[in-house]
């Protein structure tokens, strides 16, 4: 059987055509099937040839694209990320670099970094070794994302009653 790829661009004004076309290569080579690859383009201009797409998706569209893949590929940007693992996919993440015109700075680097750090998802930082990251990521386990937004939620909470108990004495 063979995975189910979804790839997501995000919605930011800039192009991520190196992606795009490092997966269109690995479909010539017959590394991987376009049939089991679908993307979410959003501002790039390159058209893919071998597998399907869409620019944009609206949310529902989004969540069942999502819920079929086995392996996302993402951009580096944070909600993307979170959310491919929140569901439990298998992440790579591949970050835009400014120098091709991806982003406005190198700020991805470090995000997906601090993501493999966490042992959440694969990082690829170089689009020519997407087809290594593929083989990695299906041989791989990752730790489940674990939101500490409660935790902190509690901790201002109990702040607040900390401060207010002493202001009334």
């Amino acid at each position: 059987m063979s995975e189910k790829i979804f790839i997501t661009l995000g919605s930011q004004k800039f192009q991520f055509n190196r992606l795009l076309i490092a997966v269109d290569k690995l479909c010539d080579k017959k590394v991987i099937s376009g049939e089991d690859v679908f993307a979410q383009t959003g501002y790039s201009d390159y058209v893919p040839r071998n597998y399907s797409y869409n620019n944009f998706l609206d949310r529902e569209e989004f969540s069942v694209e999502m819920g079929k893949a086995d392996i996302v590929i993402t951009h580096g940007g944070t909600g993307a990320i979170i959310g491919a693992v929140k569901k439990g996919k298998k992440v790579i993440a591949v970050p835009r670099r400014a120098k091709y015109g991806e982003h406005v700075d190198d700020h991805q680097l470090q995000l997906v970094g601090q993501f493999k750090e966490l042992g959440l998802i694969c990082e690829c930082d170089d689009v020519e070794k997407i087809g290594e990251a593929l083989d990695i990521v299906k041989r791989s386990t990752y730790k489940d994302y674990v939101s500490n937004t409660r935790n902190i939620i509690e901790s201002i909470e109990q702040y607040i009653k900390t401060a207010m108990m002493s202001g009334d004495k």
